[in-house]
């Protein structure tokens, strides 16, 4: 089975101020779309969330997080991250096997 990082990427600019609640849910709901990836076996690495401050240059989109995934393909690791919060929001997630030498 292969490994592929799953890339999280959104506008902050563009991401609407969320009261404690809203957080609580959206947390929530990445909380169980990772534990449906782990419930599958799928779970390499839970990743982390990164911090909003840093440099981009020429895009508006900064990377939001990480997480890495087992799949016996490309398709199977896009069709994990089909369900993936950040798409709820306007983010996007890139999807990139791991060269293992």
């Amino acid at each position: 089975m292969k490994e592929f990082l799953l890339v999280f990427r959104a506008d902050y600019k563009a991401m609407p101020k969320a009261s404690p609640e809203e957080m609580q849910a959206a947390t929530q709901r990445w909380m169980n779309w990772v534990a449906g990836i782990a419930a599958q076996n799928k779970l390499a690495n839970r990743g982390n969330r990164l911090v909003s401050t840093g440099k981009v240059t020429e895009i508006k989109e900064s990377i939001l997080g990480y997480s890495l995934v087992k799949a016996e393909s490309l398709e199977e690791a896009t069709a994990l991250a089909n369900g993936c919060p950040v798409l709820s929001i306007g983010g996007n997630v890139e999807i990139r096997e791991i060269n293992v030498l």
